[in-house]
């Protein structure tokens, strides 16, 4: 049956490497006539079982491989019909065949059956009559219908019959095979999760292999107890192995990392900032770069496939999550806040986010239960800001409170997640017009808020010191512009500043700045940047 156009066809990671090795250079031949272009290899299915990429201009080869019914020979013609020809490796002719040109002027001849190995030639000749028009040139393409053998995984961190690191620890595994056809393209694997179908082109859970035919990924069982790694190698005509199961089992960290503002588990804070595509980068605090330790893609944000624009805030974490941070996340207007129970095993949005219901129950800033005050929000719609504020709770220690504007006051979020109950901490709406950074607390256990006035960039700080009995003094909130002023960072020069924490070790909370052209910068402080380099 003829197709009038061809399947959307997949460019082979290695072809032209191959093309020197497996494949004769081409031969000069004559310029092809207008009346026959586009000569394709293609899958003999939609599903993109090949990597080929037939034929081009350049002469470089591509593979196919096990498809039904088989590969094809396609071109397009302004002639009724056309004459195709194949040759093998050894120059015999294994097809000459001429099809009819469809009303698109697609035409196609079967090319299946034809046995594995490199070296296939062919040629269009359009048919105004037998014998007429000018050929194109000479294409190519391999035929291999045999996975790659000899799938092997193993891990020395996570061994299969048990030892090795702790749960939220990285460890290396290393993977292997050999394919003596159209060559190994890459490995395709997934931990705890259900195995994707595709090709080699990067992204998620796609490397790449070396020359010797291994590659090594490292991955973070986040829970402990058992996990499957799920391992696939193809070669490069798109047959894949079955998926070989790595079984392991990761012990519980008897003293794992507590450090607020670390989200991947390794105990120091991160910066968590989208780039250029709306993917989300996971940089950690005590690098010297902007190279993430983690990208999170752009379609796992939860709302509107992009993670640019999103309020992302973290410090402190809740309920079942081990010791890294519990992520929130919330797009400006609107209703809902997302939760991700983090357990040190990025990225996020593997799983689906929860959604958090906007408490309507209110305490004072002692925890102590009071009436809401009138048109308290049910929803988060009408939040402008919002940060995480650092522990408040002293009974909870290393959970997580969240600091917001709402008509221009301050409100306190004690733990949404764990429907704790919310506090208004000012009155008069004074606080429209700032950027809050929360920078977490200091080695006393003190907490600040930093915000910057929009309109002129002036950074104060305001002090948020602990009380004997564990609750803290927010009084020196009730004036924005009351704070002892730390220097002036024009939005349009700095059009993002925030704060994860201690980023240097030295006890107190840092800044961190992204430029107008996009250059992290690290303080010491709020003083002495260093440029980290422009973010991707």
């Amino acid at each position: 049956m003829s197709r009038s156009v061809p399947p959307r066809l997949l460019v082979g990671c290695a072809t032209a490497a191959l093309a020197a090795g497996l494949f004769a250079a081409p031969a000069a031949q004559a310029a092809p006539g207008p009346a026959v272009t586009a000569p394709t290899v293609v899958p003999g299915t939609y599903l993109d079982t090949g990597y080929t990429d037939g034929c081009n201009a350049t002469g470089t080869p591509g593979w196919v491989g096990v498809s039904f019914p088989g590969p094809a020979l396609y071109a397009r013609t302004t002639a009724p019909a056309a004459r195709f020809k194949v040759w093998d490796a050894s120059g015999a002719k294994v097809i000459d065949g001429t099809a009819d040109a469809d009303p698109f002027g697609g035409v196609q001849v079967s090319a299946a059956g034809l046995p594995e190995g490199a070296g296939y030639t062919w040629q269009v000749w359009p048919q105004y009559r037998p014998g007429s028009g000018e050929p194109t040139a000479t294409c190519r393409f391999g035929v291999d219908n045999t996975p790659p053998t000899a799938l092997t995984a193993h891990s020395q961190d996570f061994p299969e019959h048990g030892g090795g690191r702790y749960a939220g620890q990285p460890g290396t595994f290393t993977f292997s095979a050999a394919d003596t056809g159209s060559g190994l393209a890459c490995f395709r694997y997934v931990l705890d999760d259900t195995p994707s179908t595709g090709g080699c082109a990067p992204g998620e859970g796609v490397v790449l292999p070396d020359a010797d035919g291994t590659a090594s990924v490292t991955l973070k069982p986040a829970r402990w107890g058992s996990h499957v790694l799920l391992v696939q190698a193809l070669d490069h005509a798109g047959n894949a192995t079955q998926p070989l199961l790595y079984s392991f089992y990761a012990p519980q960290d008897p003293n794992p990392p507590k450090t607020l503002g670390d989200v991947d588990n390794d105990g120091v804070p991160d910066i968590l900032l989208p780039d250029s595509q709306g993917n989300l980068l996971v940089i950690g605090g005590d690098t010297g770069g902007t190279t993430p330790s983690t990208v999170v893609p752009a379609y796992r944000a939860p709302a509107n496939g992009s993670w640019t624009d999103l309020q992302v805030l973290h410090r402190g974490w809740s309920g079942g999550g081990a010791p890294a941070d519990t992520i929130y996340v919330h797009a400006p207007g609107g209703d809902s806040l997302y939760q991700y129970v983090n357990q040190g095993a990025l990225p996020l949005g593997r799983r689906s986010p929860a959604l958090v219901d906007r408490t309507t129950d209110c305490v004072d800033t002692a925890l102590t239960a009071v009436d809401c005050p009138p048109g308290t929000a049910d929803s988060f719609a009408d939040v402008r800001q919002l940060v995480a504020l650092g522990p408040t709770d002293p009974a909870r220690p290393t959970g997580i409170t969240l600091l917001d504007v709402e008509q221009g006051d301050l409100w306190l979020q004690n733990d949404p997640s764990r429907f704790g109950a919310a506090t208004r901490l000012t009155t008069g709406g004074a606080w429209d017009g700032y950027d809050l950074i929360a920078p977490g607390p200091d080695a006393r256990g003190d907490l600040a808020l930093w915000s910057r006035e929009q309109a002129t960039g002036v950074l104060r700080a305001h002090a948020v010191p602990k009380l004997a009995d564990g609750h803290y003094d927010f009084s020196g909130l009730a004036d924005p512009a009351a704070g002892t002023v730390l220097g002036t960072f024009p939005a349009a020069d700095y059009p993002v500043l925030g704060s994860s924490g201690d980023l240097d070790g030295d006890g107190q909370p840092d800044l961190y700045a992204v430029t107008a052209d996009r250059h992290l910068l690290a303080y010491h402080g709020t003083t002495a940047p260093k440029d980290r380099g422009a973010l991707a």
